[in-house]
Protein backbone atom coordinates (compact mmCIF):
# COMPACT_ATOMS: atom_id res chain seq x y z
CA UNK A 1 0.00 0.00 0.00
CA UNK A 2 1.38 3.41 -0.88
CA UNK A 3 0.89 6.56 1.14
CA UNK A 4 0.85 10.22 0.12
CA UNK A 5 1.21 13.00 2.66
CA UNK A 6 0.38 16.66 2.45
CA UNK A 7 2.65 17.62 5.32
CA UNK A 8 4.17 14.91 7.47
CA UNK A 9 4.93 11.88 5.32
CA UNK A 10 3.62 8.40 5.79
CA UNK A 11 3.50 6.51 9.07
CA UNK A 12 3.18 2.73 9.10
CA UNK A 13 1.56 2.59 12.54
CA UNK A 14 -0.09 5.45 14.32
CA UNK A 15 0.76 6.69 17.77
CA UNK A 16 -2.47 7.14 19.65
CA UNK A 17 -3.12 9.45 22.60
CA UNK A 18 -6.36 9.05 24.49
CA UNK A 19 -8.11 11.58 26.71
CA UNK A 20 -10.46 9.99 29.21
CA UNK A 21 -13.99 11.27 29.68
CA UNK A 22 -17.14 9.98 31.33
CA UNK A 23 -17.91 7.40 33.99
CA UNK A 24 -16.99 3.73 33.88
CA UNK A 25 -19.66 1.22 32.86
CA UNK A 26 -19.84 -2.56 33.36
CA UNK A 27 -19.14 -5.06 30.59
CA UNK A 28 -17.21 -8.19 29.71
CA UNK A 29 -14.25 -8.93 27.46
CA UNK A 30 -12.99 -11.91 25.47
CA UNK A 31 -10.37 -12.09 22.71
CA UNK A 32 -9.90 -13.29 19.15
CA UNK A 33 -7.07 -13.55 16.65
CA UNK A 34 -3.47 -14.61 17.16
CA UNK A 35 -0.96 -13.60 19.79
CA UNK A 36 0.62 -11.29 17.22
CA UNK A 37 -2.70 -9.52 16.70
CA UNK A 38 -3.16 -10.91 13.21
CA UNK A 39 -6.59 -12.28 12.46
CA UNK A 40 -8.21 -9.08 13.69
CA UNK A 41 -7.63 -7.02 10.53
CA UNK A 42 -10.47 -6.51 8.08
CA UNK A 43 -13.95 -6.97 9.48
CA UNK A 44 -17.10 -4.93 9.71
CA UNK A 45 -15.50 -1.46 9.81
CA UNK A 46 -13.27 -1.92 6.78
CA UNK A 47 -9.89 -1.23 8.41
CA UNK A 48 -6.85 -3.32 7.66
CA UNK A 49 -4.15 -3.07 10.33
CA UNK A 50 -4.08 0.71 10.69
CA UNK A 51 -4.49 0.57 14.48
CA UNK A 52 -2.08 -2.30 15.08
CA UNK A 53 -3.04 -4.56 17.99
CA UNK A 54 -4.83 -1.80 19.92
CA UNK A 55 -8.27 -2.88 18.74
CA UNK A 56 -11.56 -4.43 19.75
CA UNK A 57 -14.73 -5.78 18.20
CA UNK A 58 -17.98 -4.49 19.74
CA UNK A 59 -21.21 -6.26 20.60
CA UNK A 60 -24.49 -5.14 19.00
CA UNK A 61 -25.31 -2.88 21.97
CA UNK A 62 -22.13 -0.87 21.33
CA UNK A 63 -21.53 -1.26 17.58
CA UNK A 64 -24.63 0.69 16.51
CA UNK A 65 -24.72 -0.74 12.98
CA UNK A 66 -21.20 0.50 12.31
CA UNK A 67 -21.55 4.08 13.52
CA UNK A 68 -19.19 3.25 16.42
CA UNK A 69 -16.31 2.33 14.11
CA UNK A 70 -13.28 4.37 15.19
CA UNK A 71 -14.57 4.95 18.73
CA UNK A 72 -11.99 4.73 21.51
CA UNK A 73 -12.40 2.94 24.83
CA UNK A 74 -10.47 2.59 28.04
CA UNK A 75 -11.01 -0.47 30.26
CA UNK A 76 -9.62 -2.62 33.02
CA UNK A 77 -10.37 -6.09 34.39
CA UNK A 78 -12.36 -6.37 37.61
CA UNK A 79 -13.81 -8.99 39.96
CA UNK A 80 -11.86 -11.94 38.57
CA UNK A 81 -8.94 -13.94 39.99
CA UNK A 82 -7.47 -13.82 36.48
CA UNK A 83 -7.21 -10.02 36.37
CA UNK A 84 -3.89 -8.30 35.68
CA UNK A 85 -3.51 -4.80 37.07
CA UNK A 86 -3.60 -1.95 34.59
CA UNK A 87 -5.77 -0.37 31.90
CA UNK A 88 -5.83 -0.65 28.12
CA UNK A 89 -7.03 1.77 25.46
CA UNK A 90 -8.36 0.44 22.19
CA UNK A 91 -10.11 1.49 18.99
CA UNK A 92 -13.32 -0.16 17.76
CA UNK A 93 -12.54 -1.83 14.43
CA UNK A 94 -14.93 -4.78 14.14
CA UNK A 95 -18.31 -6.26 15.08
CA UNK A 96 -18.88 -9.17 17.45
CA UNK A 97 -22.13 -10.71 16.13
CA UNK A 98 -24.90 -12.29 18.19
CA UNK A 99 -24.77 -16.06 18.60
CA UNK A 100 -26.55 -18.89 20.40
CA UNK A 101 -25.59 -21.18 23.24
CA UNK A 102 -23.63 -20.56 26.43
CA UNK A 103 -21.09 -18.26 24.76
CA UNK A 104 -23.58 -15.70 23.46
CA UNK A 105 -21.65 -12.84 24.99
CA UNK A 106 -22.26 -10.40 22.16
CA UNK A 107 -26.05 -10.68 22.13
CA UNK A 108 -28.16 -7.61 22.96
CA UNK A 109 -28.30 -5.97 25.43
CA UNK A 110 -24.84 -7.10 26.60
CA UNK A 111 -21.97 -4.61 26.42
CA UNK A 112 -19.11 -6.77 25.30
CA UNK A 113 -15.60 -6.29 23.90
CA UNK A 114 -13.89 -8.96 21.81
CA UNK A 115 -10.33 -7.71 22.11
CA UNK A 116 -7.24 -8.56 20.12
CA UNK A 117 -5.35 -11.21 22.03
CA UNK A 118 -2.40 -8.89 22.90
CA UNK A 119 -4.81 -6.41 24.50
CA UNK A 120 -6.73 -9.05 26.45
CA UNK A 121 -3.55 -10.50 27.94
CA UNK A 122 -2.55 -7.06 29.22
CA UNK A 123 -5.54 -7.04 31.60
CA UNK A 124 -6.19 -10.76 32.20
CA UNK A 125 -4.52 -14.15 32.00
CA UNK A 126 -4.96 -15.97 28.70
CA UNK A 127 -6.65 -18.95 30.40
CA UNK A 128 -9.45 -16.75 31.73
CA UNK A 129 -11.19 -16.66 28.33
CA UNK A 130 -13.69 -14.05 29.51
CA UNK A 131 -13.52 -11.49 32.31
CA UNK A 132 -15.70 -8.68 33.69
CA UNK A 133 -14.41 -5.21 32.83
CA UNK A 134 -15.03 -1.61 33.70
CA UNK A 135 -14.98 0.55 30.56
CA UNK A 136 -15.62 4.06 29.34
CA UNK A 137 -15.69 5.86 26.02
CA UNK A 138 -12.77 8.26 25.63
CA UNK A 139 -11.72 10.94 23.18
CA UNK A 140 -8.62 10.22 21.17
CA UNK A 141 -5.95 12.35 19.58
CA UNK A 142 -4.28 10.67 16.62
CA UNK A 143 -0.78 11.29 15.38
CA UNK A 144 -0.84 13.25 12.13
CA UNK A 145 -3.83 14.18 10.03
CA UNK A 146 -7.02 12.42 9.00
CA UNK A 147 -6.28 9.63 6.54
CA UNK A 148 -8.30 8.07 3.79
CA UNK A 149 -7.93 5.25 1.31
CA UNK A 150 -9.49 5.06 -2.15
CA UNK A 151 -11.16 1.69 -1.63
CA UNK A 152 -12.95 1.34 -4.97
CA UNK A 153 -13.83 3.54 -7.93
CA UNK A 154 -15.02 3.52 -11.51
CA UNK A 155 -16.30 6.08 -14.00
CA UNK A 156 -19.58 6.45 -12.10
CA UNK A 157 -18.75 5.99 -8.41
CA UNK A 158 -16.13 6.24 -5.69
CA UNK A 159 -15.78 4.52 -2.28
CA UNK A 160 -13.46 6.04 0.33
CA UNK A 161 -12.37 4.58 3.68
CA UNK A 162 -11.58 7.13 6.43
CA UNK A 163 -9.37 6.44 9.43
CA UNK A 164 -7.02 8.06 11.97
CA UNK A 165 -9.88 10.37 12.98
CA UNK A 166 -9.22 12.14 16.27
CA UNK A 167 -11.58 13.70 18.82
CA UNK A 168 -14.77 11.68 18.97
CA UNK A 169 -13.20 9.21 16.54
CA UNK A 170 -16.58 8.46 14.99
CA UNK A 171 -17.95 10.12 11.86
CA UNK A 172 -21.41 11.54 11.28
CA UNK A 173 -20.93 12.96 7.79
CA UNK A 174 -18.51 13.34 4.88
CA UNK A 175 -18.55 15.67 1.86
CA UNK A 176 -16.39 15.43 -1.24
CA UNK A 177 -15.34 18.06 -3.77
CA UNK A 178 -13.38 17.70 -6.98
CA UNK A 179 -11.70 20.49 -8.90
CA UNK A 180 -14.67 20.50 -11.30
CA UNK A 181 -17.48 21.39 -8.89
CA UNK A 182 -18.78 22.09 -5.39
CA UNK A 183 -19.30 20.08 -2.24
CA UNK A 184 -21.37 16.88 -2.48
CA UNK A 185 -22.67 14.91 0.50
CA UNK A 186 -21.38 11.34 0.61
CA UNK A 187 -23.39 8.43 2.06
CA UNK A 188 -22.08 5.69 4.31
CA UNK A 189 -21.93 2.39 2.48
CA UNK A 190 -20.70 0.25 5.38
CA UNK A 191 -18.31 0.63 8.31
CA UNK A 192 -16.29 3.78 7.65
CA UNK A 193 -16.59 3.47 3.86
CA UNK A 194 -18.27 6.50 2.29
CA UNK A 195 -19.49 6.66 -1.32
CA UNK A 196 -20.51 9.17 -3.94
CA UNK A 197 -21.80 8.84 -7.48
CA UNK A 198 -20.05 10.60 -10.33
CA UNK A 199 -16.81 10.35 -12.24
CA UNK A 200 -14.06 11.54 -9.90
CA UNK A 201 -11.15 10.16 -11.88
CA UNK A 202 -8.50 12.68 -12.93
CA UNK A 203 -9.62 15.22 -10.32
CA UNK A 204 -7.86 16.34 -7.16
CA UNK A 205 -10.19 15.67 -4.23
CA UNK A 206 -11.04 17.61 -1.06
CA UNK A 207 -13.09 16.37 1.91
CA UNK A 208 -15.12 17.81 4.75
CA UNK A 209 -15.39 15.42 7.71
CA UNK A 210 -17.84 15.90 10.58
CA UNK A 211 -17.53 13.83 13.74
CA UNK A 212 -20.39 12.76 16.00
CA UNK A 213 -19.67 15.59 18.43
CA UNK A 214 -20.55 18.10 15.68
CA UNK A 215 -17.04 19.27 14.81
CA UNK A 216 -16.03 19.67 11.15
CA UNK A 217 -12.69 20.04 9.44
CA UNK A 218 -11.83 20.50 5.79
CA UNK A 219 -8.85 18.91 4.05
CA UNK A 220 -8.36 20.59 0.70
CA UNK A 221 -6.77 18.83 -2.26
CA UNK A 222 -5.61 15.98 -0.03
CA UNK A 223 -5.91 13.57 -2.97
CA UNK A 224 -3.96 14.51 -6.10
CA UNK A 225 -5.47 14.14 -9.56
CA UNK A 226 -3.14 11.20 -10.25
CA UNK A 227 -4.74 9.04 -7.52
CA UNK A 228 -5.13 5.31 -7.96
CA UNK A 229 -7.41 2.74 -6.31
CA UNK A 230 -5.83 1.37 -3.13
CA UNK A 231 -3.73 4.45 -2.39
CA UNK A 232 -3.90 6.12 1.02
CA UNK A 233 -3.55 9.85 1.69
CA UNK A 234 -3.07 12.03 4.75
CA UNK A 235 -4.47 15.47 5.38
CA UNK A 236 -2.81 18.24 7.36
CA UNK A 237 -5.56 18.54 9.99
CA UNK A 238 -7.21 16.45 12.67
CA UNK A 239 -9.62 16.92 15.53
Amino acid sequence: MSYYSVTVGYITFMAIIFVASGQYDDGHATFYGEGSGHGTEGGACGYNFEYGVYTTALSSALFNDGSSCGACYEMYCTNSRFCISGTIRVTATNFCPPSSGSAAWCNPPLKHFDLSQPMFTKIAQYKAGIVPVKFRRINCSRSGGIRLRIAKANNNWILVLLYNVGGAGTISGVKIKGNNGGWIQMSRNWGVNYQSNGNWQGQSLSFQVTTTDGRTIEVDNVVPSSWQIGQSFEGNQNF
